[in-house]
């Protein structure tokens, strides 16, 4: 980038339509000069206050003398495409150039005043890119991707006390499935993340610190099977890929660390007792070999008290649903103490539905109401998830209770649900994440001082369709809320961003936007983007994001490297 710095490349244009303000200038440009592109950093030198005025790139456009496009078509000897030598050729020569709509993002001197027609506009060098954005000097720094500016790559450092806290915290990412790449860019920032404080806790221990920061990660897999082999290296990554990790922003290109799975329980498949989209040879690898791996299950006694979640995404106006619920937990009759296995409970359940029975005299829950939970379930009783022993002494009915023990700092525990009903997605989403919560506001002197849960497809749980009563979106509203003071941090991933209760996103201090489609852009979430950002991300390629965050000055678009673990589909 040094064959840039302080290279002019325009001066700026005062008008009596478009005037220089404190928030924006426009500056004219030779066509023939070097390319400019939105998101792109440039400066004014400040002669009238000794101070520097940076700004970004928001529109580009080009003119010429022609007074309409009859004109130009007039010129060009009547529409002639060709001269004699057949080189397309204008008759008139026109005067032409191109003029650009800066957003002013600081002032080195905290003096926001217009700056001044003819002033020299130049490019910008690394260092002044970073100060113009905010990037320079960061505290607590967290590599979270690359800019390309002037065909030159900068790194991009967030603080991360804005991401996972105390100053801020939660990140939500957005785009359309498959362009966006919204879950490998979230993993390159955990992978950042774990390898920046495994350094930091050797470096804590090197110096004796009595009390190391513990950061602990939650990771749910909910599609496919690319989570499932977070700690394989990823032997196709191109040279290109591991330079720009090691010599641009200064990562290994390694996979994670510390990485345990937990599979559903199920019926015998080949070689494993799981209902899973692992690969055969991973799965006996982590079982057999690694030792890193776990089937989880759930027996009545652990879920007594968790059947309100089977129902999350339920209509329940009238609130029956609840009321049975409620009514099981209590353990009312013939729902009591000596029911302890699931058959028990479907026997005592069959004792409602008898037309007639005396089992619910005394309560106000009609027999249709119990009708209408009955049937949804037994739609779950087929679920080899919901049995009351499971292989073998290794498989756990308690899963966050397992998951907390013998949590280490930088431990990634991987929740596999991907092959699961979408319900019993549900349920066990929602268990976790309770039991997190109920961990944490303990405090716990076993518990992690911070833990990032990751969840794909939030549409499911906190969208504005979700019912209001769902006891998922309740948690879910807590944890981004009150997640910051908890140490509950939340990493979530959706297609579109204008479908998340607006409590959820609201409460997320960092964005990142990936590719998105033309409708999404109209709604009322990107009202903040000028027009041409929003027409930038209906095209944004794989691996480009536009990101936010309360310490930088302004949007910015940066690319991520392929990613270190072994992708499997």
């Amino acid at each position: 980038m040094s064959e840039t710095k302080n290279k002019i490349i325009g001066k700026v244009s005062a008008t009596e339509k478009n005037p220089s303000t404190i928030d924006y200038f426009y500056f004219w440009t030779d066509s023939q000069s070097d390319s400019l592109s939105p998101f792109d950093v440039v400066r004014v030198e400040n002669s009238n206050n000794d101070s520097t005025t940076y700004a970004v790139v928001e529109e580009i456009n080009h003119v010429t003398d022609s007074a309409s496009h009859f004109a130009s078509y007039i010129s060009s000897e009547f529409g002639s495409l060709t001269n004699i030598k057949g080189i397309s050729s204008g008759n008139t020569n026109r005067l032409q150039f191109s003029f650009v709509k800066a957003k002013v993002v600081h002032n080195t001197g905290d003096k926001y005043t217009p700056v001044l027609h003819d002033s020299p506009v130049s490019l910008c060098t690394a260092d002044q890119i970073r100060e113009a954005l905010g990037l320079k000097g960061v505290k607590n720094p967290l590599t979270c991707g690359y800019m390309e500016m002037y065909g030159e790559k900068v790194r991009v450092d967030i603080n991360d006390k804005f991401l996972i806290g105390p100053d801020g915290a939660h990140l939500n990412v957005s785009g359309i499935s498959g362009l966006a790449c919204k879950t490998s860019y979230t993993m390159f920032l955990l992978n950042a993340l774990q390898q920046k404080y495994i350094k930091v806790y050797e470096q804590e221990k090197l110096d004796k610190v009595e009390k190391p920061r513990k950061i602990a990660y939650l990771i749910f897999n909910v599609k496919g099977r690319d989570l499932l082999t977070l700690d394989v290296l990823n032997d196709k990554l191109k040279k290109e890929d591991i330079r720009i990790y090691k010599e641009e922003l200064g990562l290994k290109p390694t996979p994670f660390k510390q990485v345990f799975y937990y599979y559903p329980y199920g019926e015998k498949i080949e070689r494993q007792y799981t209902q899973s989209n692992a690969d055969w040879d991973d799965m006996s690898r982590q079982f057999n070999d690694d030792k890193n791996a776990k089937r989880y299950f759930y027996n009545f006694e652990s879920c007594r008290d968790k059947l309100q979640y089977l129902f999350a995404n339920e209509p329940d106006p009238s609130g029956t649903l609840d009321s049975i619920v409620n009514y099981i937990m209590d353990g009312g009759h013939p729902f009591n103490e000596h029911v302890t296995s699931w058959s028990e409970f479907y026997n005592a359940l069959n004792q409602v539905l008898v037309p007639g029975s005396t089992s619910l005299s005394g309560t106000n829950i009609a027999l249709a109401s119990w009708k209408k939970f009955a049937r949804i379930v037994r739609k779950f009783n087929v679920e080899q998830l919901f049995t009351d022993k499971g292989y073998d002494h290794n498989d756990t009915s308690d899963l966050v209770e397992d998951i907390f023990v013998n949590l280490h700092h930088n431990d990634v525990k991987v929740i596999d649900i991907a092959q699961l009903d979408p319900a019993i997605q549900g349920f066990v989403f929602g268990d976790v994440i309770q039991q997190v919560i109920d961990r944490m506001s303990a405090k716990d002197t076993d518990s992690p001082d911070q833990i990032v849960i990751f969840v794909d497809e939030l549409n499911k749980y906190a969208s504005t369709d979700v019912p209001k009563s769902s006891p998922i979106l309740r948690h879910l509203l807590d944890v981004a809320e009150r997640g910051r003071a908890l140490g509950i941090i939340l990493f979530s991933v959706e297609q579109f961003r204008s479908a998340i209760h607006d409590r959820v996103k609201g409460n997320c201090a960092n964005s990142a936007y990936g590719r998105t489609n033309f409708v999404e852009v109209t709604k009322q979430d990107y009202a903040f983007f000028g027009n041409i950002y929003k027409n930038m991300m209906t095209r944004l390629s794989p691996g480009d994001y536009i990101i936010n965050n309360p310490a930088l000055r302004s949007l910015v678009k940066i690319k991520f490297p392929y990613p270190t673990f072994k992708s499997n589909n």
